[in-house]
């Protein structure tokens, strides 16, 4: 029998953060098919959205595409947004100019972002990230209700976000920022 207990043996981290998270932390984190955001530093998982989502995100995706000018690029998530070291986004669609973007991260606001709201993440979407957002300068703001279906729209005034949209079923809404494109609700669910 041995006097010497061996020493239980502690899971190996990654790092042992002493402060706020920055986007160098966040480039450590798993490809393990989360959602990885920071907020002034506080890290933020999501799991992988669910089937209904993506369809609405992609349906989305596709309205955007068709009516895109040239110069600018639709990309669905995951695009990091950098607004600042301790603060990146990953909203579900992003339009920016093709210049603005980076080789991996859009490192300015987007003309425009895109949000279909899932019970995990519809409060950081319509609260958290809509300041964010605002703050940063994003042109245009859009967020999609599955459940509803619904769409509603702000765009940036004087530096605040003014709603120009709210539609639900099979009203359209004809938004013009950052590009002119019609949006029905109910187009976006099947």
């Amino acid at each position: 029998m041995s006097l010497v207990e061996p020493i239980p043996t502690q899971p190996a981290v990654p790092w042992q953060p002493f402060g706020p998270l920055t986007r160098a932390d966040l480039d450590r984190m798993p490809d393990d098919g989360h959602r990885y955001e920071l907020i002034d530093g506080a890290l933020l998982v999501t799991p992988a959205p669910a089937i209904r989502h993506q369809i609405i995100a992609s349906n989305v995706n596709d309205i955007l595409k068709r009516a895109c000018p040239a110069e600018l690029l639709v990309l669905f998530a995951p695009v990091d947004v950098v607004l600042a070291t301790d603060t990146v986004l990953q909203p579900d669609l992003v339009v920016a100019a093709r210049e603005d973007f980076g080789e991996q991260d859009l490192p300015v606001a987007p003309l425009l972002a895109v949000e279909v709201l899932s019970p995990s993440t519809r409060r950081f979407d319509l609260m958290v990230k809509f300041s964010r957002l605002e703050a940063a300068g994003c042109q245009a703001y859009w967020v999609v209700d599955p459940d509803t279906p619904s769409l509603i729209a702000w765009e940036l005034q004087d530096g605040a976000f003014v709603q120009v949209a709210k539609v639900t079923g099979d009203e359209a809404a004809h938004l013009t920022s950052p590009y002119d494109v019609t949006v029905v609700p109910a187009d976006l669910i099947s």
